[in-house]
């Protein structure tokens, strides 16, 4: 039909950062009873990508999911890590890059002076030129077991602050000295998600879950002795949480669990 057509060919012209709700507002300007506006966001959201040797950067992540791609560095050359984000910065969209290595955080610096790298959180962001940030949301706190739990947590911190929300980091709070949690309950309370940091017995996300009427969503981290078997056991435990608001992402994985905070959190803003 001619209004397909004439989206794809203006979208292929001027795609830049476009998220859903910026097409929504330029597709109201061809709506002429062929279609919803429904109708057309549903036509472009398998469009477009761009290929090159090593990968296929996904443009329209953000308009079928309201988050962007973001990039994992595991596994990466430092000249992969810098190729994909070069294709989302050229398309006027953010780049995140988690578990990144020290070199490749060397190479995005060197590529681009606006690169920032969380070296705690092996985390490199990138803003593309002339982005402003919106007002952030809130909250989402992120609590710890321990101070060895940090690296996951500021993952998790550094996602959940670069997809717009306001985060409240509680450190060091686990079970062996519980009063020093419920000296900060009321922190917790202000929350409207939760993310629970923990390795070794995991026991944390349990009582947290216990106190307060928010999502909780748990991570296990490696930190433990040998029986911990690398995050195992943290993994069970809160898997076997007897608090019925706890779910549980993978072990080390910081950047699920700010991820699914994110999508909490937007749907309680509205």
């Amino acid at each position: 039909m001619a209004w397909r057509l004439m989206i794809a060919a203006r979208l292929r012209a001027n795609f830049a950062a476009m998220d859903r709700q910026q097409l929504q507002k330029m597709l109201e300007g061809v709506r002429d009873g062929d279609a919803s506006i429904e109708d057309v966001l549903d036509e472009l959201s398998s469009l477009p990508f761009v290929e090159n040797a090593y990968a296929r950067v996904d443009l329209h992540r953000s308009i079928r999911l309201g988050l962007p791609e973001v990039i994992l560095g595991l596994g990466k050359t430092p000249e992969q890590v810098c190729g994909i984000s070069q294709v989302l910065l050229d398309k006027g969209q953010k780049v995140l890059v988690t578990q990144a290595t020290q070199a490749a955080a060397e190479a995005m610096a060197e590529q681009y002076p606006r690169a920032e790298w969380h070296q705690v959180a092996r985390c490199i962001t990138v803003a593309p030129e002339g982005h402003v940030p919106g007002e952030p949301m809130g909250n989402i706190a992120i609590v710890t077991a321990g101070t060895s739990d940090l690296p996951v947590a500021e993952e998790a911190r550094v996602v959940a602050e670069w997809f717009g929300n306001r985060v409240d980091l509680l450190v060091d709070v686990g079970v062996a000295g519980v009063h020093r949690l419920l000296e900060a309950l009321d922190r917790l309370r202000a929350a409207r998600v939760i993310v629970v940091v923990a390795g070794m017995e995991g026991a944390l996300a349990s009582v947290v879950g216990g106190l307060v009427s928010c999502p909780v969503i748990a991570v296990p981290t490696s930190v433990g002795y040998g029986a911990s078997f690398g995050g195992l056991a943290a993994l069970l435990g809160m898997l076997n949480s007897c608090s019925s608001g706890v779910t549980v992402v993978n072990i080390d994985n910081g950047f699920g669990a700010a991820y699914s905070a994110t999508l909490i959190n937007r749907a309680a803003e509205g």
